[in-house]
């Protein structure tokens, strides 16, 4: 009996386990409350990174916009780098111009100091000759010289003749250049004008007092010039009327 009545106190006493009691919720609440709290929980993580992608500086949309400034502003660029080389390019071509130009003055300012430097040389004498009262009197062959031209292989040779003395009259005759050569160790001479151009006008001559005679010539690659030898003929004569020499300056 006694065991009875403490089992008794056991489950119905102070030392009874405590008893819970719950309200009943349907199945359907349940789910409704746990879609909103996964909702609820959705929202706030979301809240959180796009305010978090905001204090770091960086969006979605700004990032577009900044992409579409940066590739604006790459394009102006290229346009203008071509833009600089078509003006670069324009520069150059003008500048080789520029420079042909130059060459071109160049050369004629170093021909007109040539063509002036012979006209007072030609002064000169012809001031010598009128000092001396025409002793010297007949044909002569006056200041010849040949000198290596601009181009490679070309010769270029000038020569002054004089008549004077009394009674004057017109001489007409040609020109033949006898050039000495060196190629190795074979030396031979170029006739000029070749024989089958005598009658070539560039070598012919027709003056009274005077006439200078300038000219070009040209000779192969690796071919030295030692001298120049020029005959005056005069016309119905064959042999020369005179001869002279000149070694290239």
């Amino acid at each position: 009996m006694a065991q009875f009545f403490r089992t008794l106190r056991r489950k119905f006493g102070i030392a009874a386990p405590r008893v819970s009691v719950q309200t009943h919720v349907a199945w359907y609440w349940r789910w409704l409350g746990i879609i909103a709290l996964g909702a609820f929980v959705v929202g706030v993580g979301w809240t959180t990174y796009d305010y978090g992608m905001e204090l770091a500086g960086f969006r979605q949309g700004e990032a577009a916009s900044a992409l579409a400034r940066l590739k604006e502003e790459i394009q102006k660029r290229e346009t203008s780098i071509v833009e600089m080389r078509s003006q670069v390019a324009s520069a150059q071509r003008q500048l080789q111009i520029d420079r042909a130009t130059y060459g071109d003055l160049a050369k004629q300012v170093k021909t007109l100091s040539e063509e002036n430097a012979a006209l007072k040389e030609d002064l000169a004498f012809f001031q010598s000759l009128m000092a001396s009262g025409g002793k010297e009197l007949g044909l002569s062959i006056n200041r010849f010289r040949v000198q290596s031209d601009a181009l490679p292989g070309e010769y270029r040779y000038r020569l002054l003749l004089v008549q004077s003395g009394q009674r004057i009259k017109e001489f007409q005759g040609t020109l033949q250049f006898l050039v000495y050569l060196e190629q190795s160790d074979r030396k031979f001479v170029l006739t000029l004008p070749p024989e089958d151009q005598k009658s070539d006008r560039e070598y012919q001559v027709n003056f009274k007092f005077f006439q200078r005679v300038d000219g070009t010539f040209k000779v192969a690659p690796g071919t030295t010039v030692k001298s120049l030898q020029v005959r005056v003929f005069e016309n119905g004569v064959n042999a020369p009327k005179l001869t002279q020499t000149a070694s290239v300056s």
